[in-house]
């Protein structure tokens, strides 16, 4: 009924820290690229702001087709309560049982996923950049 609504709420606060690591990405490398050169940087890495994008990404698509999926199913109408089951009472207990059990597995399992990519990518990065330092020696 509303398990979407938890990892809706995860995707917030990783949206809130996407921004804030953008933006401290973009302090640190001004006064980097402040002389014109792209290439000022050489030290090639996966920043968090990309991690979390990525992360972002994982959590609004699937809380985007969740909701779409409820609204099929008529579990989400356009008026006040909005959710059918806040109705009724006997329904809100059970659709915060929902939110408890399928809403927090569901961010858990994503934000898991996530780590496994992250680490992935971190390793690819780690490889490309021990080939590179073969090569160039």
């Amino acid at each position: 009924m509303a398990c979407f609504i938890v990892p809706a709420a995860e995707a917030i606060v990783v949206t809130a820290a996407y921004i804030a690591a953008k933006k401290r990405e973009q302090k640190i490398e001004a006064p980097k690229l402040a002389d014109g050169n792209k290439f000022a940087t050489e030290d090639v890495k996966i920043t968090w702001s990309k991690r979390l994008g990525w992360l972002m990404g994982l959590l609004w698509g699937g809380v985007l087709l969740l909701a779409f999926e409820h609204f099929w199913h008529g579990e989400i109408v356009a008026f006040p309560p909005f959710l059918t089951a806040m109705a009724n009472p006997d329904d809100a207990a059970e659709m915060f049982h929902e939110m408890a059990t399928v809403g927090v597995s569901m961010a858990v399992t994503v934000t898991a996923v996530w780590g496994v990519i992250c680490a992935v990518a971190e390793a690819k990065v780690k490889k490309i950049k021990a080939s590179l330092a073969k090569d160039a020696a």
